[in-house]
């Protein structure tokens, strides 16, 4: 059972916004002006960030050729290619110790510790983007394909080490067929929120995660075996586990040096 009732939500322009964005995979031909993009990309910037250090770098695709690459490897979805502004936000522990060691300083190995760090500076980032994007018309989607095929990612991308993919963004103005599309139902607040520890989730807990999402007529255990097989157990997720898997070879899992 949930920990509390639902409760009451207070409503303002900003939570409004929250609620009413939805992923946006369809553009209009409209292109993103300079002073929106900059406007964009400084929103980008302002996030919250880990000891004011901006963990992340954020690469603004523009040439066309590069987008079509970033569409096939990302599970070759057209609309990357078609997307007026593509931003990949790029958790970066590659940029700090270059400048301690500019400054003399005699940097350790980044670890995963770091890695994670930076892959919470840069989603943070990411979701000021959409935010920022979405009060100046624009939609968005995040496309999580980005983390595999590792090897291509990194020559097309010029990723050196100690830097992982962690988030793209393809952004445009939207089509009135996407504006009119409906946002999925989130789950209710008792399956997501816990007070004060960890609930380990059981059956009632597991149903009411996806009670919004399960249409009339289709069975929870239909609905959630043909969701793992599309998501959890597929091609691109195991492709998604390895290519992770490699990023992370890079990184002292151990807390010490790497001789």
């Amino acid at each position: 059972m949930p920990d509390q009732p639902e409760p009451h939500i207070i409503h303002n322009q900003v939570t409004d916004q929250l609620r009413a964005r939805v992923s946006v995979r369809a553009f209009t031909d409209r292109p993103v002006d300079d002073t929106v993009r900059a406007s964009v990309l400084d929103a980008g910037t302002q996030a919250p960030t880990a000891g004011d250090q901006q963990l992340y770098t954020i690469i603004d695709v523009h040439d066309q050729a590069e987008k079509d690459t970033l569409s096939r490897l990302c599970d070759n979805q057209p609309f990357i290619a078609h997307a007026p502004m593509v931003l990949i936000l790029v958790a970066d522990c590659h940029k700090w110790p270059a400048t301690y060691e500019v400054a003399g300083a005699c940097p350790r190995q980044p670890g995963v510790g770091d890695l994670m760090l930076a892959v919470e500076d840069a989603a943070i980032a990411a979701q000021n983007v959409v935010t920022a994007a979405w009060s100046y018309g624009l939609g968005s989607c995040y496309v999580g394909d980005v983390m595999e095929r590792c090897d291509e990612m990194r020559d097309l991308l010029h990723l050196p080490e100690h830097t992982f993919p962690a988030v793209m963004l393809v952004l445009g103005y939207p089509t009135a067929q996407q504006q009119a599309r409906p946002k999925p139902a989130r789950a209710p607040m008792g399956a997501i929120v816990c007070r004060d520890a960890y609930r380990e989730p059981d059956e009632a807990v597991c149903r009411e995660l996806v009670s919004r999402r399960v249409p009339m007529g289709t069975t929870f255990e239909d609905w959630v075996s043909a969701f793992h097989e599309r998501k959890y157990d597929s091609t691109f997720a195991r492709e998604m586990t390895r290519s992770v898997g490699e990023y992370l070879e890079a990184f002292d899992a151990a807390g010490a040096e790497k001789v």
